[in-house]
């Protein structure tokens, strides 16, 4: 997946810092949704992934009018977690990022009705 590094993902556009460059939340939202991506064989219309934990090292700055290009290799598990390597590599083939992001499979139906009654008890 190839994005452009606009204004709006800027650390400080998403107060994550106060430089005008690739905020790491929005680095690492990228990269989540590769991992949803890579997942969808494990899903289905009944079964999604949640994220569960992130281990991510942001390497290097990417400027705004800058590419950058995230993947997420197939994943190891056991069918119900699964762990992603994950990297992101700019316009010039430099490394901007890697890490692992894990995610588990869940009932959606289940799922949601949890965290509906969590909600409730708040």
């Amino acid at each position: 997946m190839r994005h452009d590094v606009t204004d709006d993902d800027t650390a400080t556009a998403l107060g994550s810092g106060d430089v005008p460059v690739l905020a790491t939340p929005r680095l690492i939202a990228w990269l989540e949704a590769a991992t949803v991506r890579a997942a969808a064989p494990y899903t289905g219309p009944d079964r999604t992934t949640v994220g569960t934990a992130v281990r991510v090292e942001h390497l290097r700055a990417t400027h705004v009018g800058g590419q950058v290009e995230v993947t997420a290799e197939p994943p190891s598990g056991d069918g119900r977690r699964l762990t992603f390597a994950v990297r992101a590599v700019d316009g010039s083939g430099a490394l901007v990022a890697s890490g692992e992001i894990d995610r588990a499979v869940v009932d959606r139906r289940r799922f949601l009705g949890r965290s509906a009654d969590a909600a409730a008890g708040d």
